[in-house]
């Protein structure tokens, strides 16, 4: 970090305190009031929700260490959507501030309002592509020794790597980190499997989907704002819009306005995506303590339950057809046949079906049968009895990430098989995967407060330190505009990127554009931090787990 400070501009040492636009002089009255009564609130209000959702499900009261850990898990849960407020978050708001269109305080809880609304209408595509990394096993016994290990080993190894960068002025990507502590977690639950015992690791079919969009979007960000500066230059002729920030004053009002759209869109935007990376996690803690109260969607109306009866009707014949006559198995064999047949390999290990074979096809088929009969028998899933929503969660998680593989899996399906097994993903995914308000509540209040604590750092090496000339309101607009679109077409995709990596890459393509140069002491340190982010939390969550797993 020195190295980075000591090549910061001669003009912002020039400057006097009181004109640098990270010294704003606006606050709110009794701020540190506000900030632990919205921290109170948003706290009472998710205990609320937990304690609700328990007492209307029949849930059995939870013993008083489970509770303990619950308590922990969760708060370093939000932790981690805290420090992410101390990143992310602060990329939303830095040109904003930068360019004096905003005073900081006014901008940090602008982008907090915000963050929330696109949080609230969140889909929860991306935070159950995150989950869709982990190890199945672990998944499916998210109370047990394993998942609670797994939960704390990657929290903890993200949330230390972007303390360390963010200490650093270094605008890393709390996403970066999440999913290399994810690899990590996966890669030792398969290094501390017994030999010859299958086990679940990484699902590299799905995490390369994500590794490839977390490696593009920085790309795309600093191709699209060197382009779209270099149009805006040669249809707009105002000189004013390619100025920087000069003193105090704030920029021409269409320019102010401008910047403060583009920062209301990416902070939109980052809600909607990078604020569902954590609310998966928590979904897993929840379910893992209160299964009963929080492993099934029971807000899926009873309008829906002759749908998916149909649905998985239809599945059901599907997967028949590709059995090739093989009796069906009891529940508890198909459970069996496809938790093998979704398990890696270990040295020396017993033959197991393929996910293609004929027997994983009967067992994916009498898995169908039984969740079809258990949903017609008692009239929808809100209406199952306490003792059956942990089997049939499990049941549902299971067919539906066989249905997920099997297109990959080497399995023949005409376009209508697809079709049919895409409707009984769906309605599986509905049943399983969902978000409650109180949880998108609790986190986007963890999001905006990280904001307001750490957004100063971030905020500066944006704005001085990745060119060698400051920002100006053209390359702000332009870098904020184009990381909302990309954030966005993202988040359309359930999948997840780096609104700090599309920003700061989009800020250098704009200063590549424009000609004014790039700082190669911060370039570096972005890069390394880029380049060490995934292998750094590897390691961190893999060595956290193998330490959890011993203790716990």
């Amino acid at each position: 970090m020195s190295e980075i400070a000591a090549n910061a501009l001669p003009a912002r040492q020039a400057r006097g305190a009181h004109n640098h636009p990270l010294s704003s002089r606006h606050r709110i009255p009794g701020g540190k009031w506000v900030f632990l009564a919205v921290l109170l609130a948003g706290l009472a209000y998710l205990v609320h929700g937990i304690h609700a959702a328990i007492a209307s499900s029949g849930q059995a009261p939870i013993a008083t260490s489970a509770l303990v850990l619950l308590g922990i898990a969760l708060a370093i849960a939000l932790g981690f959507e805290f420090v992410n407020g101390f990143h992310d978050t602060a990329n939303a708001v830095a040109t904003v501030i930068y360019t004096r269109s905003l005073p900081p305080t006014i901008a940090v809880v602008w982008s907090g309002l915000f963050n929330f609304l696109g949080v609230l209408t969140s889909t929860g595509a991306v935070a159950y592509s995150i989950v869709t990394l982990l190890p199945f096993d672990l998944v499916l016994n998210a109370g047990g020794h394993g998942g609670t290990a797994m939960i704390f080993a990657l929290l903890l190894a993200a949330i230390i790597w972007n303390l360390v960068t963010w200490a650093f002025g270094i605008p890393n990507s709390s996403s970066h980190a999440l999913i290399g502590s994810i690899l990590g977690v996966g890669l030792a639950n398969q290094l501390l499997a017994p030999a010859g015992v299958p086990t679940a690791s990484v699902p590299w079919d799905q995490a390369k989907k994500v590794i490839y969009s977390l490696l593009l979007s920085p790309l795309i960000g600093f191709v699209a704002s060197a382009v779209l500066l270099l149009v805006l230059r040669a249809l707009v002729k105002i000189p004013s819009l390619y100025a920087e920030p000069h003193g105090e004053r704030p920029p021409p009002g269409w320019i102010r306005g401008l910047l403060i759209a583009t920062c209301t869109g990416v902070s939109f935007t980052h809600g909607s995506n990078d604020g569902q990376k954590g609310m998966g996690l928590i979904m897993l803690i929840l379910i893992g303590a209160a299964p009963t109260a929080f492993a099934l969607n029971r807000a899926v109306p009873d309008s829906a339950v002759p749908a998916f009866i149909a649905h998985t009707e239809a599945a059901e014949k599907v997967l028949l057809a590709h059995a090739q006559g093989q009796a069906l198995p009891d529940a508890a064999r198909a459970r069996e046949t496809i938790a093998d047949a979704l398990k890696t390999g270990g040295e020396g290990e017993a033959p197991r079906p393929a996910l293609d074979a004929p027997q994983t096809f009967a067992a994916a088929a009498a898995l169908a049968h039984e969740i079809e009969d258990q949903v017609r028998s008692y009239g929808s899933i809100a209406h199952l009895p306490a003792e059956t929503v942990p089997n049939m969660r499990n049941d549902m998680y299971l067919a539906s990430e066989t249905v997920r593989k099997l297109p990959g899996s080497g399995a023949a399906f005409t376009a209508g098989e697809l079709g049919t097994l895409k409707s009984f993903r769906g309605g599986l995914e509905n049943g399983t995967r969902f978000i409650p308000v109180w949880v998108k509540v609790a986190v986007a209040i963890a999001l905006g407060l990280g904001t307001m604590v750490g957004w100063k750092r971030i905020v500066q090496t944006v704005g001085e330190r990745i060119g060698k000339k400051h920002l100006t309101y053209a390359q702000g607009a332009t870098a904020e505009l184009v990381a909302m679109g990309t954030i966005g077409l993202a988040d359309n995709f359930g999948m997840p990127v780096s609104t700090t990596h599309v920003l700061s890459s989009g800020v250098a393509g704009t200063m590549a554009a424009a000609g004014a140069g790039l700082q190669g002491s911060t370039l570096r340190n972005m890069a390394l931090a880029w380049v060490l982010t995934l292998p750094v939390a590897m390691l961190l969550a893999g060595g956290l787990f193998t330490a959890f797993r011993q203790v716990m």
